[in-house]
């Protein structure tokens, strides 16, 4: 009888995989985390994970939620430059329904603008108030006196005056966005990007921006971040979104009636 040794007992072993193999077997994950990112469930970060979801709407459904987040607001902060054909100037207003406050900067001058309601205030430097760097030559000795009465102090904007209507444009919520955050042209989908430490996705008015560039928050409410107007014409960032703060004419002491129509400048 033959004796099994026990050597016969131990199985061959195994040829080593060849290297076409290892291939082989390491592209079936692959394959299956490329056809799994394909539908935003893939091997990948999802660039939407923790967002509210606006991100993976079309450019036109970003639009309009941001709108409708900016129309439901109840203040915001508006800081930028503006190009218009009357010059450069900067804006930081801080915005609500019943009133505004904040600064104007100009070529020539920064005034305050306070509005309470219908009550519209400005105050501002004696510089401003005799015109100066204006171009009109020097002031009188007259309005050299009572720019000195007025520097730093507060004005009330009679409603008849004719810079009434045109610096009450710059405290009228509404009227502010719906004239800075406007794109034009075709909307088209733009890059990822961060305001303030928030992610955001673009908007632009045309493929390159030219109709104005809107960058949308993607945490909490859509709200519109920052908006780079077209041709370089401007750029202002909008933040503290339904943040709210006082509003309070300023008192008898710190008012004075400048007598006359505001200067036109």
């Amino acid at each position: 009888m033959a004796v099994r040794t026990p050597s016969s007992r131990i199985p061959s072993p195994r040829p080593a995989p060849t290297r076409a193999a290892r291939l082989r077997r390491a592209a079936v994950p692959l394959a299956l985390c490329a056809g799994l990112a394909a539908g935003l469930t893939g091997c990948g970060p999802d660039p939407d994970e923790g967002t509210n979801g606006v991100g993976k709407l079309s450019a036109p459904e970003i639009e309009r939620e941001a709108r409708t987040a900016a129309d439901a607001a109840t203040a915001v902060r508006l800081a930028g430059t503006l190009v218009s054909r009357g010059g450069t100037f900067k804006l930081n207003m801080r915005l609500k329904q019943n009133g505004a406050t904040g600064s104007v900067t100009t070529k020539n001058s920064t005034f305050e603008l306070l509005r309470v309601g219908d009550a519209l205030y400005l105050k501002a430097d004696a510089g401003f108030w005799t015109h100066e760097g204006d171009g009109d030559g020097k002031p009188t000795e007259a309005d050299t006196e009572a720019a000195d009465k007025l520097d730093d102090m507060y004005v009330k904007v009679p409603h008849d005056d004719p810079s009434y209507k045109q610096l009450r444009g710059f405290t009228e919520m509404d009227q502010l966005l719906r004239g800075l955050i406007g794109l034009h042209g075709d909307v088209v989908k733009g890059d990822r990007d961060q305001i303030g430490g928030v992610r955001t996705v673009k908007v632009k008015g045309g493929e390159d921006g030219e109709g104005g560039t809107l960058d949308v928050a993607l945490e909490g409410s859509p709200y519109p971040l920052q908006f780079a107007r077209g041709g370089g014409a401007g750029l202002v960032v909008l933040s503290e979104w339904d943040k709210d703060f006082p509003l309070a004419a300023p008192a008898r002491g710190e008012t004075l009636d400048y007598g006359r129509q505001l200067p036109r400048t």
